[in-house]
């Protein structure tokens, strides 16, 4: 189960960032894969960085929940430093 909890959040990650774009595509819907895919092609730096931070800031959300989940499934498993 551990394999599994540890290895989600970048399957996860990738699936959502490649995912988002290719449906937005698709179907010519508007959003953040777009957005971030346009402003990339554009050179708009402003738009591109806040596309990227958003994106970045969910997959440290993912890895903090996979973490959390270490300790629920497996309570061996602590994150406290020792002296």
């Amino acid at each position: 189960m551990l394999i599994i909890i540890s290895g989600f959040p970048a399957a996860f990650i990738s699936m959502f960032f490649t995912g988002s774009l290719l449906i937005e595509v698709i179907f010519s819907l508007d959003g953040l894969g777009l957005l971030g895919f346009e402003a990339t092609l554009q050179r708009d730096y402003p738009v591109m960085f806040g596309t990227l931070y958003i994106f970045t800031l969910l997959g440290l959300v993912v890895n903090l929940i996979s973490d959390v989940l270490y300790t629920i499934i497996d309570p061996r498993i602590d994150f406290e430093s020792r002296n």
